[in-house]
C-alpha cells in the first residue's frame, strides 16, 4: 500500500466486512462520508472471500480493468471497425494511466469502467437515435454515481448536448427506473440513517467544497492535465497530434467522443482541487480518438516509432520510481540508461519498417509486448524496493512481533495510514504513550 488513500480505502472495506454493516462506512470505528460505497464494497467483498491484506483492496479493481477492456473493443468493434477496435484498446490497455490505476484500490479505475461503459453504450443513440442500450448505460451511469458520486453526472454532460434533440428518450420511465434501482437505494438509507451529518459532509464539503477549493485543497494551475494528458497515455503520447486533425470529426460519434474529452478537461481544469487521477474517466474517450486516427493516418509509421522511443525511458522510471514516491518527482533521479536507449532505437526502427510495409497491426502489437516487457522489467526492479523504502509493510514485518513496545512520532501521513492499515490497531502516538521503539519523521524504520 502507498499512499493516504489506498490503504484508508482498504480499511474502511475491511471494516465494513467485519461489521457486516454495508451502508455506513468506517474508518476506526467511526462514520466516514467522504466516498460512496462501491469501492469499499468491492473490497469488503474480497476480503469475505478470504484474500489477504494485499489483494482484497485490488483484485476487484484488475478484474474489473479487464472486463471493461473487453466491452470497450467489443463495442468500438461494433460502432467503428476491426481495426480501430483493436487499436483504441492497445491504445488503453497499455497505456500508463489505466495500467497505473488498474494496480491500485482507489476509486477511480470504478468510476471510469462504469461512466466510460455508460458512455460508449450511447454511441449508437448519439448517431442513429437507437434506444435498445439505454436502460443499460442509465444503469452504468447509477454504478458510477455509487463510484464517485456526482463527478460522472458532470463528466456525462456531453451525452445530453449531442442527443439534446432526442432529450425524452432519456426519460422515459425505462432508463430512469434503471439509474434509480441502482444508484437511490445506498443514498436514501444512509441519508435516512445520518441525515444532516451526511449531506453536509459529502455533498457540501467532499462535492461544492473540492470545486471550489474550501476543503481538501490540491490546487494546481489552470494548465495541469495537459501535461498528465501525455503523461497517462505514455507511451502512446505521440499520437495525440492526430487529434488536432478536422477531417478525423466527420460523424457524430466522433465528436461525441472528442467532446467528452475536451469537456471533461475543461471541467476538470476549471476545478480548484486537481488530482492526476481525475483525468482517467476521459482517458477511454482519448484511447478511442488515437486508434480512429491510428487507423487512417498516413503518419502512422513515425508515430508509432515515436512511442517506441519512449519506451526508452522505463529503466529510467524503474530506478527513479522509489525516489520519486519518497521524496516527490523534483528528486527522482531521471538520467538516462544507455542499454534501454539503444533497445528503444532498435524498436524504433522496426516498428517504423513495418507500419511502412502496411503491417500496421503487427506494428501496433509489437509495441504491446515492449510495452507489456517494459512494465515487468519496472515491477521487478521497483517494486521490491518500495516495499523496503516507502511502503509502511516492511516496517510493519519488522517490528510486528514487539508492537507492545512502538509508538510513532512525526511520520508521514500517507505511511501513517498504511502503517496503521496492516497494524490493524493503529500504533499509538509517542507524545501520549511514549514506548521503547520511536518509528521517527519520513518513511521510517525502527531506531
Amino acid at each position: 500500500m502507498l499512499g493516504p488513500d489506498e490503504p484508508r480505502y482498504a480499511a474502511i472495506g475491511r471494516e465494513m466486512a467485519l461489521s457486516g454493516d454495508w451502508v455506513t462506512p468506517r474508518l476506526g470505528g467511526q462514520p466516514w462520508f467522504e466516498k460512496p460505497p462501491l469501492l469499499y464494497w468491492m473490497t469488503a467483498a474480497g476480503f469475505r472471500a478470504g484474500l489477504n491484506d494485499d489483494l482484497a483492496p485490488r483484485l476487484g479493481v484488475a478484474l474489473l480493468a479487464v472486463a471493461f477492456l473487453y466491452f470497450y473493443w467489443r463495442t468500438l468493434r461494433r460502432e467503428f471497425g476491426e481495426a480501430t477496435a483493436l487499436y483504441s484498446t492497445a491504445i488503453l490497455a497499455t497505456c500508463a494511466a489505466w495500467l497505473g490505476y488498474s494496480h491500485v484500490g482507489v476509486t477511480d479505475l470504478p468510476v471510469s469502467a462504469a461512466l466510460a461503459a455508460a458512455m460508449l453504450l450511447s454511441l449508437g443513440w448519439v448517431e442513429r437515435g437507437e434506444r435498445r442500450r439505454l436502460v443499460a448505460a442509465a444503469a452504468l451511469f447509477g454504478a458510477a454515481v455509487l463510484a464517485k458520486g456526482l463527478l460522472p453526472l458532470a463528466l456525462g454532460l456531453p451525452l445530453l448536448w449531442m442527443g439534446r434533440a432526442r432529450l425524452r428518450d432519456l426519460v422515459r420511465p425505462a432508463p430512469v427506473a434503471a439509474f434509480l434501482v441502482v444508484a437511490a437505494p445506498w443514498y436514501i438509507l444512509i441519508t435516512a440513517r445520518w441525515g444532516h451529518r451526511f449531506v453536509d459532509e459529502f455533498f457540501w464539503k467532499q462535492h461544492l467544497g473540492r470545486f471550489t477549493g474550501g476543503a481538501i485543497s490540491h490546487p494546481q494551475p489552470f494548465w495541469f492535465y495537459g501535461p498528465i494528458l501525455v503523461a497517462a497515455l505514455f507511451p502512446w503520447s505521440p499520437l495525440l497530434a492526430l487529434l488536432f486533425r478536422k477531417s478525423l470529426y466527420r460523424d457524430r460519434r466522433r465528436r461525441f467522443l472528442l467532446l467528452w474529452l475536451a469537456f471533461g478537461m475543461v471541467f476538470l481544469s476549471v476545478s480548484a482541487n486537481k488530482l492526476p487521477g481525475y483525468l482517467l474517466p476521459l482517458i477511454p474517450a482519448a484511447a478511442a480518438l488515437a486508434g480512429l486516427a491510428l487507423a487512417e493516418s498516413r503518419w502512422a509509421p513515425q508515430l508509432l516509432a515515436g512511442c517506441a522511443l519512449l519506451l526508452g525511458l522505463a529503466p529510467t522510471i524503474a530506478a527513479g520510481l522509489p525516489d520519486a514516491l519518497a521524496r516527490g518527482a523534483t528528486h527522482a533521479w531521471t538520467g538516462i540508461i544507455w542499454w534501454g536507449a539503444a533497445a528503444a532505437i532498435v524498436l524504433a526502427g522496426g516498428v517504423w519498417l513495418m507500419a511502412r510495409a502496411g503491417r500496421r497491426e503487427l506494428a501496433v502489437m509489437t509495441l504491446v509486448a515492449a510495452t507489456v516487457l517494459s512494465v515487468v522489467w519496472i515491477e521487478t526492479q521497483a517494486f521490491p524496493v518500495l516495499d523496503r523504502t516507502v511502503s509502511p509493510r516492511g516496517t510493519w514485518r519488522a517490528i510486528e512481533a514487539r508492537r507492545s513496545e512502538v509508538c510513532v512520532s512525526d511520520v508521514n501521513r500517507g505511511w501513517l495510514f498504511g502503517l496503521n492499515y496492516y497494524s490493524v490497531t493503529p500504533v499509538p502516538d509517542c507524545r501520549t504513550t511514549p514506548r521503547r521503539i520511536r518509528l521517527g519523521a519520513g518513511y521510517a524504520s525502527p531506531e
